[in-house]
């Protein structure tokens, strides 16, 4: 076995890790994971730690659950991967129906690729071409939320909203319009829930009757916008948008790769307001957190404009080298079966009204300002004064310390700067989940009455 020293000589020597500033890391000892236990990771020390954000946002069912190891390993022994260009598979096929069968009504195409913002890139250009082909060529301008992320491909930050990931980009992208985001915590005075989801509704009529007959769709988090912030929309305003899209005949894309697959309390986001979209990305929990696959469903009315003889060269021209990965679909199978199999959805009800009513605890601490919280989905936005709802400078790094605190005390978390996010396996139980509040109860106490001092 290799020892951990030798480790790191290789990870600093080799390795260029995601969203992380390389130059810091070469001063810090990481932690490197070993394995999984349920909810906890195993580093190649031995320690342990509660997986506090479900190794980012995927794990449903907990770590090495004997049910998902063997599917894969049944379907490793039959085949790894071919190719589902101009062929078919058997799980491929097999996760289709099921996708169709667990989906709002009406989905009933699934295209397949390998994560999120894929999933959402093949929605972006499938929109495209379907009104290209339906004799709209100037729809092509996509509306979103201010804050909103769906990806870090270039369509897929081409409709986010956070600077500080497309900045840089700015130049590969193509237009959008974007619309404030209801976020109730900063209101002004005079504001309530209901004002600000009608406000933002109304800047979304005007952007849809100023450019009607531009917009290829309008895409959305349904009801939580992840990296946005863990922002929570003011009930109807998801029902809103839909209706605003109907009303103005352009698409209505749900991006539910985080909201998806029980983490809102229903297995699909939507599901709150009865809304049914035209295009719905899923990715991350499809697998349960095993292995990267994403799947956007659509309707029969976009898959049929692309429908026509070869010489019409209609075919949507996308496609993945690992698309409809075989393990990746057996995978999904199992996290699915599992899901029925255990009555998940159902079984989770009462951790999630414990995991709100527990959270309302924070609210003693100083310097939290906001809790957001659906269903297993929360965020702890950190304040230096909460009657002015002052931010920390994002230079004084508090959402990170607190993490390293956390880590220190026995879970893995990754804040969004000054928010912190709980996202735990749906499978936690009330007492892990207790143990991990606690946690980062403490974690805050110490870390923003530390700040306070300085």
């Amino acid at each position: 076995m290799l020892n951990k020293k030798i480790l790191v000589e290789w990870d600093r020597k080799h390795l260029w890790h995601p969203f992380t500033q390389m130059k810091e890391w070469m001063e810090e000892i990481p932690v490197i994971v070993e394995r999984g236990e349920g909810i906890y990771l195993i580093d190649t020390e031995g320690n342990r730690y509660i997986d506090g954000v479900a190794s980012m946002w995927t794990n449903v069912h907990g770590h090495n659950r004997k049910e998902i190891n063997d599917a894969i390993t049944a379907q490793l022994n039959k085949i790894a991967h071919s190719t589902l260009l101009g062929y078919a598979n058997v799980p491929a096929i097999q996760l289709a129906k099921k996708l169709v069968e667990i989906t709002p009504r009406g989905l009933n195409r699934v295209f397949y690729s390998d994560d999120g913002a894929t999933s959402v890139e093949v929605a972006l250009k499938m929109a495209y071409q379907y009104w290209r082909q339906k004799g709209e060529p100037r729809r092509e301008v996509y509306l979103h939320l201010d804050g909103a992320y769906h990806g870090d491909t270039v369509g897929a930050m081409s409709v986010g909203g956070i600077d500080l990931f497309r900045k840089t980009f700015d130049g590969l992208l193509f237009e959008s319009a974007a619309i404030p985001a209801p976020c109730v915590y900063r209101l002004v005075a005079g504001q309530n829930s209901d004002t600000v989801r009608d406000y933002c509704l109304g800047e979304m009529e005007k952007v849809l009757q100023k450019r009607e007959g531009e917009i290829a769709a309008v895409i959305l988090e349904p009801l939580v916008q992840g990296a946005g912030g863990m922002i929570v929309s003011p009930t109807g305003f998801l029902k809103g948008a839909a209706a605003l899209a109907r009303k103005y005949n352009t698409l209505l894309i749900l991006d539910e790769v985080m909201t998806g697959f029980g983490r809102t309390g229903k297995m699909w986001g939507c599901e709150h307001e009865e809304v049914v979209p035209d295009i719905l990305c899923s990715a991350k929990g499809l697998t349960a957190g095993y292995l990267p696959l994403a799947a956007t469903l659509t309707t029969d009315e976009i898959y049929e404009a692309f429908l026509g003889d070869y010489r019409d060269f209609k075919t949507f021209f996308h496609g993945h080298t690992f698309t409809g990965n075989q393990l990746g679909c057996a995978a999904a199978l199992a996290n699915i079966n599992l899901f029925e199999k255990t009555d998940l959805i159902r079984k989770i009800q009462p951790t999630i009204e414990h995991f709100k009513d527990r959270l309302q605890k924070f609210y003693t601490l100083d310097h939290v300002g906001d809790v957001r919280v659906c269903g297993l989905a929360a965020g702890i936005e950190l304040v230096r004064d909460r009657i002015t709802k002052e931010e920390y400078p994002a230079t004084e790094k508090v959402g990170m310390r607190v993490c390293q605190e956390v880590l220190r005390n026995g879970a893995m978390l990754r804040p969004l700067v000054n928010v912190i996010v709980l996202m735990p396996p749906l499978q936690i139980t009330i007492a892990e989940l207790d143990g991990l509040l606690e946690i980062v109860y403490n974690a805050i106490e110490r870390v923003t009455g530390e700040q306070s001092r300085a």
